[in-house]
């Protein structure tokens, strides 16, 4: 396979540093005739050692490994009408495909898509969908969050801990049902564990994500994991020198565990292969955008220390082989497909308060995991609870 490709990347973290930029003040790459022109948008910067650095490295992927592309991307673009802006710039330049990369773009994009027919758009954390040219793309990350909770639940067992605290961006299902998940793997290796909760309604600033982390570890959390973007927790936790220290879990990039001592684990995306497979999908006509919401199985979805070539880190090398190796075949049944986010959302399944959210014998469905208010969308359960040891209101 040919690997003749370019790749235009547009610089913009300056300038929105500076003041709110619309999209006239961004350079708005431009396509290369002959080639199949393929568009990121970023909320954040490249580097910032989490979401958006996660979907660079899958947009260089795509360079690497799809023939006769034009990859490009956008950073630092804001949620709302500027967003909009960029959108409706690349359509118009003529990009074939376009990734938004945050949840806030979704309105954006459905209404460019509907006035650009002869444009894909690829919606990253959303819901909503034409399934003609305008779908959402989402994985099921509840597993490694799962995986990352069983094995904090053992490190505080082994460590004689009893909280984990958990930093949240925004009050969305998505937040809740990762945080749902974490707690349901602490509770498999630490029934008495508690955990303690913080929004910070961003998915990413570096100073109010690090201030987080160290207000839940000051409250009493060992283990600290979070939904955004930067890897504070892990950062935060490299200060505290006494007793047994302090652990923190990351979230998205994999490069973010891989310098850090007090990194115990981290869930992280590998977007390339996915983003290949839509690629070359809508070029020869084989992908009909729609919800695509993959499990294990395509190659999306990791947590350090236990995928090819990695090696455990510090808080994992003592823990018990029976926890590593259920951790082990968990992840390759997830990838055989043989386990599903809905085996794991399976009853029974109890909230905070004692309520019965999903019975024995019954699993939560598609439309519960991304839902708050199943009257408006003819769901059966929601995920608008919190799991038992969870100390929180709901939002």
């Amino acid at each position: 396979m040919s690997r003749k490709v370019s790749i235009l990347f547009v610089l913009t973290a300056l300038l929105l540093a500076v003041v709110p930029v619309l999209a006239q003040d961004f350079q708005i790459p431009e396509i290369v005739e002959g080639k199949w022109n393929v568009a990121f948008v970023l909320i954040g910067p490249i580097n910032d050692g989490g979401w958006s650095q996660a979907h660079y490295d899958g947009a260089k992927y795509v360079s690497d490994n799809v023939d006769n592309v034009n990859v490009v991307y956008v950073e630092n673009i804001p949620e709302g009408t500027e967003s909009e802006q960029v959108f409706r710039s690349l359509a118009a330049k003529g990009f074939n495909v376009i990734f938004g990369t945050s949840f806030g773009f979704m309105d954006a994009m459905e209404a460019v898509a509907e006035d650009f027919p002869d444009s894909y758009f690829i919606h990253i954390a959303g819901y909503k969908t034409n399934n003609t040219n305008f779908g959402n793309l989402m994985g099921a990350m509840e597993h490694m969050k799962f995986l990352a909770g069983y094995l904090s639940g053992q490190r505080c067992k082994m460590d004689g801990e009893d909280t984990v605290g958990y930093m949240y961006t925004f009050p969305i299902p998505e937040e809740l049902r990762l945080g749902n998940a974490f707690m349901m793997g602490v509770k498999k290796t630490c029934p008495e564990c508690k955990m303690i909760v913080t929004p910070i309604n961003s998915w990413h600033d570096p100073v109010v994500e690090q201030e987080a982390a160290k207000a839940l570890f000051d409250a009493g959390a060992y283990i600290v994991f979070t939904g955004a973007d930067t890897p504070a927790p892990a950062i935060v936790a490299e200060s505290y020198k006494e007793g047994n220290g302090k652990w923190g879990i990351p979230y998205d990039w994999k490069g973010s565990c891989k310098s850090n001592k007090r990194c115990l684990t981290l869930p992280y995306w590998n977007w390339g292969p996915v983003y290949a497979s839509i690629v070359e999908g809508l070029r020869d006509g084989t992908y009909t955008p729609g919800r695509h919401y993959f499990d294990g199985d395509e190659n999306g979805l990791g947590l350090y220390g236990f995928m090819e070539g990695e090696e455990l880190t510090d808080g994992l090398k003592d823990m018990p082989e029976e926890v590593l190796t259920f951790v082990r075949n968990y992840i390759a049944d997830i990838e055989a497909g043989k386990w599903t986010r809905f085996d794991l959302f399976s009853g029974p399944i109890i909230d905070n308060q004692g309520n019965v959210v999903v019975p024995e014998g019954e699993k939560m469905e598609d439309a519960d995991l991304d839902t708050f208010d199943c009257s408006a969308t003819g769901c059966k359960y929601g995920m608008h609870y919190w799991n038992e040891g969870i100390i929180a209101e709901l939002p």
